[in-house]
């Protein structure tokens, strides 16, 4: 062989591994072993293998599970799953979720050697496209991150710089900067990108309802607790949890959350068994946390455990140049998504744009820009396609809450206050919608 193709083995029975190992090694392999998944996936980290053979049944994370993990990640990955357990459900099963081939135990000598010869066939195609990879900023491959101004670049940069750690994060920025998406950068380029990505909307949930949704809770803890829960908290272990709009959590909840970010240890509602939890948390406002901290409304304590590394979005009027590069993205998007021909945009109408103040920043241009695609003739956006007369222009603002509380009556006005078409057309769940009609005591012309 021109290149030494590589095999991560992973199985928790000592004597498969080692035989295994031999026996590719006297093939001219290179070859290691990992016991388990969480192992496995360790590994995967920091070093890259051609091929990966993983048992099925072990105890913990399961083969199927490390799988869709790896898949998720990178999908030209060649898996091949083992099992002692051969039945047709599990063999779908694995095929579905992504895996090259799938062999049972005990094995035949002739068929697990044919069977990595063939799989071995498409590790130069592999190579190729690693390659071409390496040559693209890691941050590149994450959906939606869109610029080429100098904001952003520095913005990616710090990205990049802060993802490498274990530090607990919190995103500022206006409403519609994309705090998420930054959220989900940071994730996807650590060593935790294997795990999962937990997203809780603070904002959206009520007190009692937060506290189930972060610990869990045991069955029969409160009324309508049928069965046990697991909280996100939890399910966020090895992995990273964002929570959004932490600025609007209780008292009593800060107090929770400060124990558990000391400790990483927590317990379910109801329940009385300490549960730990490996995360990485980071969190995203579009308040003034520090000032909330002045005025007494936020825990000094939590806002320093919380604030070790602050990332600030710019807005969309910072970063203008920007705005060509997103709209060509946003066209290509929405005519996918809608089955439609690619459509293009009239230069008078791009200027038109790059004028426009942009108070609900990026968000506010997407949402314009699907519009457009839907009242259009379907082959060129015009300035008449984009309801700039009719967009937000507030000079009296005098700030962020003015501008968002602006925005959302005009979507309410615009839908008749049709509460599902208004949640749908914010981008946002009909919950966190009631939650902002609260908030600014927001009511219909007629009332």
């Amino acid at each position: 062989m021109e290149k030494k193709v590589s095999i991560l083995i992973v199985d928790d029975e000592e004597s498969v591994r080692d035989s295994l190992y031999n026996w590719f090694i006297e093939d001219g392999y290179r070859v290691e072993s990992a016991e388990n998944a969480k192992k496995a996936l360790s590994i995967l980290e920091s070093d890259q293998f051609d091929i990966i053979l993983a048992d099925i049944k072990m105890p913990g994370m399961d083969g199927l599970e490390m799988l869709r993990r790896i898949k998720a990640l990178r999908k030209d990955s060649i898996v091949i799953v083992m099992t002692a357990f051969a039945t047709v459900d599990t063999a779908v099963k694995a095929l579905k979720d992504g895996a090259y081939d799938y062999v049972t135990k005990p094995f035949d000598p002739d068929d697990l050697t044919h069977l990595i010869r063939n799989a071995t066939k498409q590790i130069s195609l592999a190579d190729e496209n690693e390659t071409l990879k390496k040559k693209v900023v890691s941050l590149e491959n994450v959906e939606d991150l869109i610029g080429e101004s100098e904001e952003m670049k520095n913005l990616l940069r710090e990205v990049e710089s802060v993802a490498q750690t274990n530090s607990s994060v919190i995103i500022t920025g206006e409403s519609g900067t994309g705090k998420e998406l930054i959220a989900r950068a940071i994730h996807t380029n650590s060593p935790r990108k294997f795990f999962p990505f937990v997203s809780v909307h603070c904002g959206a949930l009520t007190e009692s309802l937060l506290e189930s949704e972060l610990f869990g809770h045991e069955k029969g803890a409160f009324t309508g607790a049928m069965y046990n829960r697991k909280g996100r908290f939890e399910m966020a272990d090895s992995g990273s949890i964002f929570l959004d709009e932490i600025a609007t959590i209780s008292t009593k909840m800060q107090v929770e959350l400060l124990r558990v970010l000391e400790s990483k240890t927590f317990m379910r509602v109801g329940g009385n068994k300490e549960i730990s939890s490996d995360f990485r948390v980071i969190c995203a406002t579009n308040k003034d946390l520090k000032s909330m901290v002045e005025k007494g409304t936020f825990r000094e304590d939590l806002f320093y455990r919380l604030n070790v590394v602050n990332i600030q979005i710019p807005p969309l009027r910072e970063r203008m140049s920007d705005i060509p590069l997103l709209v060509d993205y946003f066209i290509k998007k929405y005519c996918t998504s809608m089955n439609k021909q690619p459509a293009t945009i009239d230069q008078s109408a791009v200027k038109r744009l790059m004028e426009f103040n942009f108070p609900g920043n990026i968000r506010e241009l997407e949402n314009m820009i699907e519009r457009a695609i839907v009242v259009g003739d379907g082959k060129k956006i015009t300035i008449k396609d984009l309801p700039l007369e009719k967009a937000i222009v507030n000079n009296s603002a005098e700030s962020l809450d003015d501008f968002e509380k602006a925005f959302i009556l005009q979507i309410l006005n615009k839908y008749s206050w049709n509460i599902s078409r208004t949640a749908k057309a914010l981008k946002v769940d009909r919950v966190t919608l009631y939650h902002k009609i609260k908030k600014y005591d927001l009511k219909p012309a007629d009332q």
